[in-house]
C-alpha cells in the first residue's frame, strides 16, 4: 500500500507544482487519504494543534470544531472571525476523507441573510426593546431560569459562541461554506507524515522576511480569493484600479497579500500616498502597533487633509495594521508609497511610473501589488478628454514584461467620495451611493482573453461596497478605538467645516 500511496502522492505534487503560476486554485475534487479514518484522525488533531487552532472534539463521531479565529484583527471595521467544523468520513474501509466547513461571522451586514429583518407571524421578539430581542420574552413559554427575561441555556450557549476579545460584541451575520482549499491544505500537511516520506515530498513554505527563522504553520487569511494565485508570480506587477473610500478594497488587498505570502510569494504593496509618508509607513509596519506608533503614523498632513478622498480612510489604516501583523509573524510583506501630489497631468503620471519602476527594479523577485485610482492603472493610451494621455499603467507596461491591470468590480452600496459640488466651485466629500452589479458575495479575480479599451486585463470583485470614513474622524489612535480625543486639536476647525 505504501508504494501505491507514494506514487499517488508524488503524482499529486507534480500536478500541483506545474499548474498555473501559483498552482491549483480552488480544487474541484476531494482529497482522499489512503488510510483508514481511525488511523488518519490523530494526525488531523495534531495538524490543528500545531496550527494554533484550539478546538473542541466530539470523540465519539470523529468531529471537531475550532474556536473563533479573528482574521488579522485590529479594528471593528475588519470584524471577521472564522472557525472550522472538521468532519471525518469513511470513503472505503481502507480510505478516508475530511469535510471542512468554514463558518464566518462579521460585525457588519455583509453576510446577513436577505430579509432576516422581516418577521412573519408571531415572534417572541415582537414589541421588545432591541436589547431584549432573542433573549426570551416573558410569557412566551421559554425558561426563566436565567433571569426575568427568560434566557434559556441554549440562548446562553449561542451567545457564548459568538466572537469575543477586543471586538466582543454580537456579530451581525454569518455564513458557512465547505472549504476545499482548507481540506487540501490539511491533506498536504499530514499526508507526507502518514506516508512516512516527509523528506521525499517538498512542501511549499511561506515567504519569510529576511533574518526570520520561523513563521506560523497556519495564518487565517479569510476565504480563498477565487482566481488570484494563478495571475501572479514573483517579479510581476499587478495594478488594481479602485474606487477610493470603501471598506472592501483594503480588506481584499490585505486578504490577497496574506494568501500570497503564506503560499510562498513575497509581496510589496504600492500605496497612492505622498512620498513624504514613506518613512512613516515603513516605521509603522516594523513597529509593535502601540498607541505611540499610531500617533507617529497619523501626524502626517496627508491623514488630516481638508478634502479626504478615501485614500486615508479608516479601512486603509486598518489594512496597514493587518500588514504590520503579518510582518510581526515573520512573513515577507512590505509597502512603499509613490504619489507626487504637487504635480499634475502627464508629469504626475510620469513621476508615478518612475517611482513604481524603481521599486520593481530594486526588488525584481517580489510581486508588486499597486493600488491606485482607476485612471492611473490603465494600460491603454488616452482619456476621453485627452487622447495623448499616458497613464502610469501604460508607461509601466512599456518597460516591464509582466504587468497585469485589474479594474474594480463591485455590487451597489456606498463609498466615501470627493466630487465637485453642484456649482463646481469646490469639492464635496462624504458618503455617496454607488451603482454596481451583483456578482455574489465571494472575492474573485477574473481575466479576459484580451484587454478592454481602457487597457484593463480583467477585474477584481469585492462584493457589496460600504463607505469607510476618514481615519482622522476616528481620532489619531488605533482604528476601531472610537477615540476622537485627538481630532479637535489635530485638525483645523475651518478645514473640518469645509467638508
Amino acid at each position: 500500500m505504501r508504494s501505491v500511496w507514494l506514487v499517488g502522492w508524488m503524482s499529486l505534487f507534480f500536478a500541483v507544482g506545474c499548474a498555473g503560476r501559483q498552482g491549483v486554485e480552488t480544487p474541484d475534487h476531494e482529497a482522499i487519504y489512503d488510510a483508514p479514518l481511525e488511523e488518519m484522525w490523530p494526525s488531523v488533531r495534531e495538524y490543528f494543534k500545531d496550527a494554533g487552532l484550539s478546538y473542541r472534539e466530539d470523540k465519539g463521531s470523529l468531529v471537531l470544531q475550532t474556536e473563533w479565529k479573528e482574521e488579522f484583527g485590529g479594528s471593528k471595521i475588519a470584524g471577521y472571525w472564522h472557525r472550522y467544523m472538521v468532519i471525518g468520513k469513511r470513503e472505503t474501509p481502507t480510505k478516508s476523507k475530511l469535510w471542512i466547513i468554514r463558518i464566518t461571522k462579521t460585525v457588519n451586514r455583509a453576510l446577513s441573510r436577505p430579509g432576516k429583518e422581516l418577521e412573519w407571524g408571531s415572534s417572541r421578539s415582537m414589541g421588545l426593546p432591541i436589547n431584549q430581542r432573542d433573549l426570551g420574552a416573558p410569557g412566551d413559554g421559554s425558561s426563566t431560569a436565567s433571569g426575568s427575561l427568560g434566557v434559556t441555556f441554549e440562548d446562553d450557549q449561542d451567545r457564548f459562541d459568538f466572537p469575543r476579545g477586543e471586538n466582543g460584541f454580537y456579530a451581525e451575520s454569518g455564513q458557512g461554506t465547505r472549504d476545499l482549499n482548507m481540506e487540501w491544505k490539511v491533506f498536504r500537511g499530514i499526508a507526507p507524515k502518514l506516508a512516512k516520506q516527509e523528506a521525499a515530498v517538498p512542501v511549499k513554505l511561506a515567504a519569510r522576511a529576511p533574518g526570520v527563522k520561523e513563521v506560523p504553520s497556519f495564518t487565517e487569511c479569510g476565504q480563498a480569493i477565487i482566481g488570484l494565485k494563478k495571475q501572479v508570480k514573483p517579479g510581476g506587477v499587478m495594478l488594481l484600479g479602485e474606487l477610493h473610500g470603501t471598506q472592501e478594497v483594503p480588506r481584499f488587498i490585505a486578504q490577497a497579500i496574506c494568501q500570497l505570502v503564506t503560499s510562498g510569494t513575497p509581496v510589496s504593496l504600492g500605496l497612492e500616498l505622498p512620498l513624504e509618508n514613506e518613512a512613516r509607513v515603513k516605521r509603522f509596519l516594523e513597529s509593535k502597533g502601540e498607541e505611540a506608533d499610531w500617533l507617529q503614523l497619523m501626524e502626517s498632513p496627508f491623514w488630516r487633509s481638508p478634502y479626504p478622498d478615501g485614500r486615508g480612510s479608516e479601512a486603509v489604516a486598518n489594512m496597514l495594521e493587518q500588514l504590520r501583523q503579518l510582518r510581526a509573524q515573520g512573513l515577507d510583506v512590505t509597502a512603499f508609497v509613490y504619489d507626487h501630489p504637487k504635480l499634475n497631468g502627464q508629469k504626475r503620471e510620469d513621476a508615478l511610473a518612475a517611482t513604481v519602476l524603481s521599486q520593481v527594479k530594486a526588488a525584481p523577485t517580489r510581486l508588486h501589488l499597486v493600488m491606485s485610482g482607476n485612471v492611473h492603472s490603465r494600460t491603454a493610451q488616452g482619456l476621453p478628454w485627452a487622447p495623448a494621455y499616458q497613464p502610469m499603467g501604460r508607461l509601466l507596461k512599456e518597460q516591464l514584461e509582466d504587468v497585469i491591470a485589474l479594474d474594480m468590480a463591485y455590487d451597489s452600496g456606498s463609498a466615501w467620495i470627493c466630487a465637485a459640488d453642484q456649482k463646481g466651485r469646490k469639492l464635496d466629500c462624504g458618503v455617496k451611493a454607488t451603482k454596481g452589479k451583483d456578482n455574489g458575495d465571494r472575492f474573485f479575480v477574473h481575466v479576459w482573453g484580451s484587454p478592454n479599451a481602457e487597457g484593463y486585463h480583467g477585474v477584481f470583485y469585492v462584493g457589496r461596497v460600504n463607505a469607510s470614513e476618514p481615519a482622522i474622524e476616528r481620532g489619531l489612535g488605533k482604528p476601531g478605538a472610537n477615540d476622537n480625543s485627538e481630532s479637535a486639536r489635530a485638525v483645523d476647525t475651518d478645514a473640518v467645516a469645509s467638508f
